[in-house]
């Protein structure tokens, strides 16, 4: 559960990249009593695309079926530049703890990104910890800052 006691539906996917990481970080969902909704991969398959499962979980994410997501290949990158195609989906890749957490509580962050071939097994299950357990901070300049993210969009030529 988070800080707030609220069980979460964290969507997850990997590709081949991702997928021997993909356990650790569901058995860490689990743990916290989290719910898992699995996208795949079921197994390991060096011929699957990563922007497969990242449009998966995202949709997912942006329909409210997941309140989370978590989106793992080989460096990580492949997943955020899929993912943030949905409209509605902030997805960030964190090797930190500390971009784990104000990833979320800054900027609004709903799916988390890591990279198989970048950490191991017990870093990606502590971030993983971190991202579900932090909140967004509704503060005015936080607020104001993911709207503009919002308008953009709507209207990709909007903003500064």
């Amino acid at each position: 559960m988070d800080e707030g006691g609220a069980i979460l539906r964290v969507a997850i996917g990997a590709d081949h990249g991702g997928l021997a990481l993909k356990q650790a970080v569901v058995d860490r969902i689990e743990l916290l009593g989290h719910s898992v909704l699995d996208f795949g991969a079921g197994r390991l398959d060096v011929e699957d695309d990563y922007p497969d499962y990242a449009v998966r979980v995202s949709r997912a994410v942006n329909a409210g079926v997941a309140d989370r997501g978590v989106l793992l290949c080989g460096s990580g990158v492949g997943m955020v530049l899929a993912a943030n195609r949905i409209p509605g989906v902030r997805a960030c890749l964190c090797h930190d703890i500390y971009s784990a957490s104000q990833g979320v509580s800054d900027d609004g962050m709903n799916v988390l990104c890591l990279g198989g071939r970048v950490i191991g097994p017990a870093l990606a299950a502590e971030l993983v910890e971190v991202f579900l357990a932090t909140r967004f901070r509704d503060e005015p300049r936080f607020t104001r800052r993911l709207d503009k993210l919002r308008a953009l969009e709507d209207r990709p030529d909007a903003g500064a």
